[in-house]
């Protein structure tokens, strides 16, 4: 397994272990020893979705005390996943990560609490699953503009298939931040 950090602290690209032959291949997706070495949270809940090509999820988080870390990776299927850090205190404030998880290079993201999450779907038939290490909770969840100009994500598209609720998000300058 290989961990690697990237430039906003804390949020890690893991690429696990893979041994192919003739009959196709095995992997490891989850070992708590290993990853416990740099991650010492436990996970509590695992969550999958399936979506089409240009569908955007996002840019989603839990407030405390319901904040929620989450492992990423892809099943079938590509995303182009964000994460952006709104931990007040962060160096990174306000700053995002974004990169290709998918099925062929079985990269995860290692998302802690403190940061909004969405991702893009590349593919038809995208199958994202994700742990977390807290319970969902509706009355904590939220989120922020995925377009917000003040973010300045290029997410490579214009006109996503979004939820009614990734619609109507709040803006990053005028939300109220728990973090």
């Amino acid at each position: 397994m290989i961990i690697e950090n990237t430039p906003i602290k804390d949020l890690m690209l893991i690429t696990p272990n893979v041994f192919g032959d003739e009959r196709g291949y095995f992997m490891e997706t989850y070992n708590q020893n290993r990853l416990n070495k740099v991650i010492k949270i436990p996970f509590v809940q695992d969550n999958e979705s399936l979506s089409q090509k240009d569908v955007l999820r996002g840019l989603h988080y839990q407030k405390p005390p319901f904040a929620q870390a989450k492992l990423i990776r892809v099943i079938f299927g590509s995303i182009l996943d964000v994460a952006l850090d709104i931990r007040k205190n962060s160096e990174t404030y306000g700053q995002h990560f974004k990169h290709v998880l998918s099925s062929d290079n079985r990269k995860q993201l290692y998302v802690p609490a403190g940061f909004a999450h969405g991702f893009l779907c590349l593919e038809d038939d995208t199958i994202v699953n994700y742990k977390c290490s807290e319970f969902y909770n509706k009355d904590s969840e939220a989120s922020l503009l995925w377009n917000d100009t003040d973010l300045n994500i290029d997410w490579g598209m214009k006109d996503p298939i979004l939820a009614e609720k990734d619609k109507l998000a709040e803006k990053f300058s005028t939300f109220d931040n728990p973090f």
